[in-house]
Protein backbone atom coordinates (compact mmCIF):
# COMPACT_ATOMS: atom_id res chain seq x y z
CA UNK A 1 0.00 0.00 0.00
CA UNK A 2 0.88 3.61 -0.99
CA UNK A 3 -0.01 6.83 0.70
CA UNK A 4 -0.72 9.43 -1.75
CA UNK A 5 1.91 11.75 -2.23
CA UNK A 6 -0.26 15.29 -1.52
CA UNK A 7 -4.39 15.48 -1.01
CA UNK A 8 -6.10 18.54 0.09
CA UNK A 9 -7.70 17.10 3.15
CA UNK A 10 -6.69 17.81 6.80
CA UNK A 11 -7.69 16.10 9.99
CA UNK A 12 -7.19 18.27 12.76
CA UNK A 13 -9.50 19.15 16.12
CA UNK A 14 -10.22 22.62 15.14
CA UNK A 15 -12.11 23.09 18.69
CA UNK A 16 -8.25 23.51 19.75
CA UNK A 17 -7.32 26.56 17.60
CA UNK A 18 -6.70 29.10 20.22
CA UNK A 19 -4.17 26.89 21.71
CA UNK A 20 -1.83 26.37 19.05
CA UNK A 21 1.46 27.91 18.94
CA UNK A 22 1.29 30.55 16.23
CA UNK A 23 3.01 28.56 13.35
CA UNK A 24 1.16 26.11 14.21
CA UNK A 25 -1.87 29.18 13.31
CA UNK A 26 -0.07 30.18 10.22
CA UNK A 27 -0.01 27.06 8.39
CA UNK A 28 -3.56 25.99 9.07
CA UNK A 29 -4.55 29.42 8.34
CA UNK A 30 -2.94 28.41 4.54
CA UNK A 31 -4.94 25.40 4.44
CA UNK A 32 -8.11 26.89 4.83
CA UNK A 33 -6.94 29.34 1.66
CA UNK A 34 -7.82 28.72 -1.91
CA UNK A 35 -4.95 26.60 -3.21
CA UNK A 36 -3.21 26.30 -6.93
CA UNK A 37 -6.74 24.63 -7.98
CA UNK A 38 -9.04 27.60 -6.47
CA UNK A 39 -10.27 25.32 -3.24
CA UNK A 40 -9.43 25.20 0.13
CA UNK A 41 -8.38 22.08 2.12
CA UNK A 42 -11.63 20.06 2.76
CA UNK A 43 -11.37 19.37 6.86
CA UNK A 44 -12.34 15.65 8.06
CA UNK A 45 -12.20 14.84 11.42
CA UNK A 46 -13.68 12.00 13.54
CA UNK A 47 -11.52 11.56 16.84
CA UNK A 48 -10.44 7.95 16.33
CA UNK A 49 -6.93 7.67 15.04
CA UNK A 50 -6.86 4.57 13.73
CA UNK A 51 -10.10 5.89 11.59
CA UNK A 52 -8.19 8.80 10.66
CA UNK A 53 -4.87 7.10 9.68
CA UNK A 54 -7.02 4.65 7.51
CA UNK A 55 -8.56 7.15 5.40
CA UNK A 56 -5.05 8.81 4.75
CA UNK A 57 -3.29 5.49 3.73
CA UNK A 58 -6.21 5.28 1.40
CA UNK A 59 -6.69 9.14 0.00
CA UNK A 60 -3.74 10.91 1.57
CA UNK A 61 -3.85 14.20 3.51
CA UNK A 62 -2.50 15.12 7.11
CA UNK A 63 -3.42 14.46 10.20
CA UNK A 64 -2.60 16.30 13.15
CA UNK A 65 -3.10 16.41 17.28
CA UNK A 66 -0.45 18.70 18.23
CA UNK A 67 0.43 20.08 21.90
CA UNK A 68 -1.47 23.43 23.05
CA UNK A 69 -1.20 25.35 26.07
CA UNK A 70 -3.38 22.77 27.49
CA UNK A 71 -1.47 19.53 26.64
CA UNK A 72 1.98 20.57 26.93
CA UNK A 73 3.19 16.90 25.25
CA UNK A 74 0.28 16.34 23.51
CA UNK A 75 -2.97 13.64 24.07
CA UNK A 76 -1.62 10.80 22.38
CA UNK A 77 0.62 8.03 23.75
CA UNK A 78 3.91 7.66 22.14
CA UNK A 79 4.56 3.71 22.50
CA UNK A 80 1.56 2.46 21.87
CA UNK A 81 -0.34 5.12 19.96
CA UNK A 82 1.81 7.11 17.47
CA UNK A 83 4.80 5.07 17.07
CA UNK A 84 2.81 1.99 16.08
CA UNK A 85 0.80 4.14 13.66
CA UNK A 86 4.19 6.47 12.42
CA UNK A 87 5.20 2.82 11.57
CA UNK A 88 2.78 1.98 9.27
CA UNK A 89 2.34 5.20 7.54
CA UNK A 90 6.27 5.47 6.88
CA UNK A 91 6.15 2.21 5.69
CA UNK A 92 3.17 3.12 3.01
CA UNK A 93 5.93 6.03 2.10
CA UNK A 94 4.43 9.00 4.25
CA UNK A 95 5.85 10.85 6.76
CA UNK A 96 5.18 10.84 11.05
CA UNK A 97 7.09 13.76 13.74
CA UNK A 98 6.05 15.56 16.75
CA UNK A 99 7.14 18.21 14.60
CA UNK A 100 10.68 18.59 15.53
CA UNK A 101 11.60 14.71 14.77
CA UNK A 102 10.51 11.72 13.36
CA UNK A 103 8.03 10.27 15.85
CA UNK A 104 10.07 6.89 15.83
CA UNK A 105 13.03 8.45 16.77
CA UNK A 106 11.87 9.77 20.10
CA UNK A 107 13.69 7.70 22.75
CA UNK A 108 10.79 7.14 25.36
CA UNK A 109 11.35 7.65 29.08
CA UNK A 110 8.09 6.43 30.24
CA UNK A 111 5.38 3.93 29.29
CA UNK A 112 2.83 6.18 28.86
CA UNK A 113 4.90 9.22 27.25
CA UNK A 114 2.33 11.71 25.73
CA UNK A 115 3.54 13.45 22.07
CA UNK A 116 2.32 15.62 19.95
CA UNK A 117 2.04 14.51 16.14
CA UNK A 118 1.65 15.31 12.58
CA UNK A 119 1.43 12.43 10.21
CA UNK A 120 0.56 12.03 6.32
CA UNK A 121 1.90 12.66 2.55
CA UNK A 122 5.09 13.26 2.29
CA UNK A 123 4.37 16.72 0.29
CA UNK A 124 1.91 17.64 3.30
CA UNK A 125 4.32 17.27 5.46
CA UNK A 126 6.44 19.03 4.00
CA UNK A 127 4.56 21.97 3.47
CA UNK A 128 3.93 22.01 7.19
CA UNK A 129 7.24 21.79 8.10
CA UNK A 130 8.29 24.66 6.46
CA UNK A 131 5.65 26.79 8.62
CA UNK A 132 7.09 24.71 12.14
CA UNK A 133 10.52 25.73 11.62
Amino acid sequence: MKIPKSRQIYSFNEGNYDLWDEKLKKFFDHLKQPGANGKPYSGRYIRCLVGEIHRMLMYGGIYGNPKNKNSKNGNLRLLYECAPMSYLVEQAGGKATDGHQRILEIKPEKIHQRTPIFIGSPDEMDKLEKYLH
